[in-house]
């Protein structure tokens, strides 16, 4: 038999990927209470470079905010993303004139396409006890034919993600299927809504001391499980530590024996595209002509403007989950 286990890979920040995938980061803040205005207290900021404050031996970082954590607004164009809120609550508002509040499990899936702003902001809703976040936003390219198609914003709510429990395991489908359970439809001009491109993207959680075998998936895929959380785990005789992406065999059924903790893992898995990547930042475009032209159009047009008060925009304290789409539509769920 096959090692089905073909490369381990450290997980920095942001974490190695594949195509079709760009982008992948973990963000684990253990933010403290909120100062009444949805940021910390003023003096928990000295001495942080406020604005580029990414330092990992911290509990909790402002990232590009200065006085809420998050990223103010910012462009993008050419890919998806899709940003998985285990824990706390982000902020959404965009060019588009869309905006929600998501946490706790919700998902967002947003296509740039042919350009948009928008701003991703974590607010600390909570003044009596701690905040904290648990964040996924992984970066999924469009195709060439796709580059340029209309900006796209839609929520997946965690109350309609399907959530396996398969013995000690629990898997949460975000997109893809798992076996007979179909994930929700993705954002309709994804590579990933097309079944044949099998994209898929899980969050597995497996109880210490037992076993759990991730079923195999066609050869043509590059597949990747991220174990973000955990003590160790062995598959076969090969022992991996957490913190590490491993890159498997995409044809094989695969046994992993969990060690004296549960171990959380994120899979992304999908058929390459295949095509030349040109980046500059936000940008992600097939040469570098197109991203000369995405810079000057954003510089000319900046994708629609900005139609909200501040470029850290960030709700009302006391909004619940909600998605304001662009059309007007608005959809409210319980906290």
């Amino acid at each position: 038999m096959s090692n089905p286990v073909i490369q381990t890979i450290p997980l920095g920040f942001p974490w190695q990927i594949q195509d079709p995938f760009l982008f992948a980061v973990y963000h684990l803040d253990h933010y403290p209470k909120g100062n009444g205005e949805m940021g910390p207290e003023p003096e928990l900021l000295k001495g942080r470079n406020m604005g580029s404050d990414f330092d990992p031996t911290l509990k909790w970082r402002m990232y590009h905010g200065t006085t809420i954590p998050g990223f103010p607004y910012h462009p993008h164009r050419g890919f998806e993303t899709i940003t998985i809120v285990n824990k706390g609550f982000c902020d959404h508002s965009d060019s588009l004139g869309a905006a929600g509040r998501f946490g706790e499990g919700d998902v967002q899936w947003m296509t740039a396409g042919l350009g948009v702003q928008h701003s991703e902001m974590f607010p600390l809703l909570h003044d009596e006890t701690d905040n904290p976040l648990e964040l996924f936003q992984i970066w999924l390219n469009l195709p060439k034919a796709n580059k340029f198609v209309e900006p796209h914003f839609k929520m997946l709510w965690h109350e309609d993600i399907p959530v396996i429990k398969e013995g000690n395991a629990q898997i949460k489908v975000i997109a893809g299927n798992y076996k007979d359970t179909l994930a929700l439809s993705p954002a309709p001009d994804s590579w990933a809504a097309n079944p044949k491109n099998d994209v898929a993207i899980w969050n597995i959680l497996v109880e210490a001391d037992t076993e759990y075998t991730l079923p195999k998936s066609n050869s043509e895929v590059t597949r990747t499980l991220y174990f973000y959380e955990g003590s160790e785990i062995f598959i076969g005789d090969r022992k991996v530590n957490s913190k590490f992406g491993i890159v498997v065999n995409p044809a094989e059924d695969i046994t992993i024996k969990i060690g004296a903790e549960k171990a959380h893992f994120l899979l992304l898995q999908g058929k390459p595209i295949a095509e030349p990547v040109a980046k500059y930042g936000p940008f992600v475009m097939n040469t570098e002509e197109e991203i000369q032209q995405a810079m000057d159009e954003y510089r000319l047009t900046q994708f629609g403007g900005w139609p909200w008060p501040y470029p850290d925009n960030v709700h009302e304290k006391d909004r619940g989950r909600f998605a304001l789409y662009p059309d007007g539509s608005l959809v409210e769920k319980e906290s």
